[in-house]
């Protein structure tokens, strides 16, 4: 209380304050009266007689406990937030990973690493013990989080005892463990360094040269951590249920190589595959391997990204160089809980919540649904609420007038809308008026919904402060990237042009995970392009007339009620997960099956993508360095290579290019620059990335 009464808490000052306290009663207890101060004498004198030591010790621990729970025992605690939020095994399992992230965040300043393993452990058991120190514990160390708290919590499971523990647990699902590997980069690439991997294959390496389908998978880790080995559980899981070799990418992590680094380290690496006809892991190089790329969470939108890329690259140019080809699309794309939105926002917005309400998708985010119709409802509890059918129908134009003029709503509903006339206008204005003066309860409605990021704020895998310090980790201090349109940013803006060429996708997420509106969204996108596509085929009479529009042969989303993020990375406490593994196996084997009809894909001519550079060989998405307002804005930043030097000659757009001078390391200065120390924008940035790399001196773990 003392701290607070001054007017600033802080950890000094609570160490400070318990030494004393501690010290002042051991003190007493040494040299001062053994039955305490003058008038409490007697009464322990008297209770001296009355109990024994045992009974003493016991009473207290008692009344130490009655007065921790004494909310609980008269009702006073605010109900668990996640009690009814998540399913009681997701919940079990997300109170060890809480238990372990407490334990690792308390020992991750000991310098020795075996006595830091070994404390981490030792923590642990006591945060499964005193579950809500662990919950208080984890919710300061994210209030503060850095980039050394973020690997330390999502690398915890490669530390021996860990490891040996995931060993255990794990059922026997290969025969041969996985090989590290190097990916050597293609030729028109801009970087000149191998691409870390790890090939997960159940058979000796000889017997590769019988396959000619690959999984090409990129693990996710927030952008800043974990690799393959990482996702050992998943990784396996396919190989021995399929039997094709899995090819899983270690790539370079922020914020040592931010956006877009590890973007065109997959897009090299699948490069490299095509090119090489699958030779550079190992196959006869005979036929162009078929490829499924797999992503999840991060990786998810690398794997999003690499398609993008891909389909960008298929429109002809005619300054493009004779002789290079296109990469053909993959033959399909598993998305599991992916990241596709850099920008973070509170609210649905009407074209996005459409994609939601598709009739179509009704069943599929029936949940998702009703959980954003409940937030005004929450909120007051006395409204009358809809039923069932009433949330769930959407009001359109047609039921509005049908309601005001009910004789011709038949004739009007087979029809296409006609814009209301003003006998129509005014019945509709004297239909709301009286509804308001009768006396009859009505069911209010709401068209506000909450972003699935806001709603599970609380989330205790992914928070807004993870998700926070992830994307400024990423994106870097010294990109400026347009997060409205920047889609290989944030795959979700991509054009209907390119998202109506991708693949079969599937998506595989939890309905309470805060990046479920990611997945339903670009879902939705998707169903939306492949259809008018569909439409203009037919009006092309490029298909039948009798032909039909089904969605399941272009996008299946699957929503795993009652659970949130990172399900697949915690299989061994989660062992329902289990079976969502075997899933993803069923959809890659679907795919492969599907294709193999038809012939293997062919090189075509390449030209450049919308990104890449000219005619210099480099075919990489840069970050941008301007918005898209660049003539406007007075303060520019320059983005640097691999090499620290300025990026070549860039393509932005159509025709439009951005010349670096000399090709040296410069910053772009403004009309009217300030002076180093008084960048604004400089100093902003450096105060958000300097703690989150642990820069400042006041960054430490609470």
């Amino acid at each position: 209380m003392i701290d607070h009464v001054l007017g600033r808490p802080s950890v000094q000052f609570r160490k400070i304050q318990v030494f004393s306290v501690v010290s002042f009663w051991s003190l007493y207890l040494l040299r001062g009266n053994h039955h305490g101060p003058p008038i409490l004498r007697r009464l322990s004198a008297y209770l001296s007689k009355r109990l024994t030591s045992w009974q003493t010790v016991v009473i207290t621990l008692l009344y130490l406990y009655i007065c921790r729970n004494f909310a609980k025992l008269f009702g006073l605690e605010s109900p668990e937030p996640l009690a009814n939020l998540y399913s009681r095994s997701y919940f079990r399992a997300t109170w060890i990973t809480t238990a372990l992230d407490a334990g690792f965040w308390t020992a991750m300043k000991i310098r020795r690493k075996w006595i830091r393993d070994l404390a981490s452990i030792i923590f642990t058991a006591h945060y499964l013990i005193a579950a809500e120190q662990a919950d208080e514990k984890v919710r300061k160390v994210r209030g503060m989080l850095t980039v050394d708290h973020l690997r330390v919590s999502w690398n915890k499971t490669t530390t021996p005892y860990l490891s040996f523990i995931t060993r255990l647990m794990r059922p026997k699902l290969t025969r041969y463990p996985p090989r590290a590997i190097r990916i050597p980069r293609p030729a028109e690439s801009s970087y000149k360094e191998p691409v870390n991997a790890w090939l997960y294959f159940d058979g000796p390496l000889s017997s590769l040269k019988n396959h000619t389908k690959v999984i090409l998978d990129f693990p996710g880790g927030g952008y800043v951590a974990m690799t393959p080995r990482h996702h050992d559980d998943k990784l396996m899981a396919w190989s021995g249920k399929t039997g094709l070799p899995v090819l899983s990418l270690d790539y370079r992590k922020a914020p040592e190589y931010p956006y877009p680094y590890a973007l065109n380290e997959c897009y090299d690496v699948y490069h490299t595959l095509v090119v090489t006809r699958g030779r550079c892991i190992g196959l006869a190089g005979q036929t162009a391997p078929r490829i499924i790329l797999t992503g999840d969470s991060a990786g998810g939108n690398f794997a999003t990204g690499v398609v993008l890329m891909i389909l960008q690259s298929t429109d002809t140019d005619p300054q493009r160089l004779h002789g290079q080809e296109s990469l053909p699309v993959p033959e399909g794309l598993i998305l599991i809980y992916p990241s596709l939105d850099m920008n973070i926002g509170n609210w649905m917005t009407d074209d996005r919540m459409a994609l939601i309400q598709d009739q179509r998708t009704r069943k599929t985010n029936r949940d998702v649904l009703r959980r954003k119709s409940e937030d005004y409802y929450r909120l007051t509890p006395e409204t009358p609420q809809p039923s069932d059918d009433e949330a769930e129908e959407t009001m359109s134009p047609q039921r509005a007038i049908a309601d005001v003029n009910p004789t011709n709503a038949s004739e009007k509903s087979d029809t296409p809308m006609e814009p209301p006339t003003k006998n129509e206008a005014a019945a509709t204005v004297a239909h709301h008026t009286a509804s308001l003066v009768s006396s009859k309860p009505r069911v209010l409605k709401t068209r506000l919904a909450v972003s699935s990021m806001i709603s599970y704020f609380n989330d205790r895998i992914l928070t807004p402060e993870m998700m926070r310090a992830m994307i400024i980790l990423y994106v870097g201090p010294h990109n400026r990237p347009d997060f409205s349109t920047d889609y290989l940013l944030s795959p979700l803006l991509a054009p209907e042009a390119l998202l109506a060429h991708f693949p079969k996708t599937f998506f595989l997420t939890g309905e309470r995970d805060p990046l479920v509106d990611d997945t339903v969204i670009f879902a939705g996108r998707l169903r939306q392009a492949k259809h008018n596509l569909f439409v203009q085929k037919k009006e092309l009479s490029l298909l039948r007339m009798k032909d039909e529009f089904d969605e399941r042969d272009h996008v299946e989303v699957t929503l795993i009620p009652g659970i949130s993020h990172g399900f697949l990375q915690f299989v061994g406490i989660f062992p329902e997960a289990w079976k969502h593994l075997f899933r993803c196996s069923t959809w890659i084997e679907e795919v492969f099956d599907a294709s193999d009809g038809t012939d293997s894909p062919q090189l075509t001519r390449r030209s450049s993508p919308t990104h890449a550079a000219g005619q210099d060989g480099r075919h990489h998405h840069r970050a941008p360095t301007e918005s898209s307002g660049d003539e406007e804005s007075p303060l520019m930043m320059s983005s640097l290579n691999a090499n620290g030097h300025a990026p070549k000659p860039v393509r932005r757009g159509r025709g439009k290019r951005v010349r670096h001078q000399d090709g040296e390391r410069r910053r772009n200065r403004s009309m009217v620059s300030l002076a180093s120390e008084d960048d604004l924008l400089g100093r902003r940035m450096k105060g958000l990335t300097g703690g989150l790399m642990g820069l400042t001196s006041g960054t430490q773990t609470p």
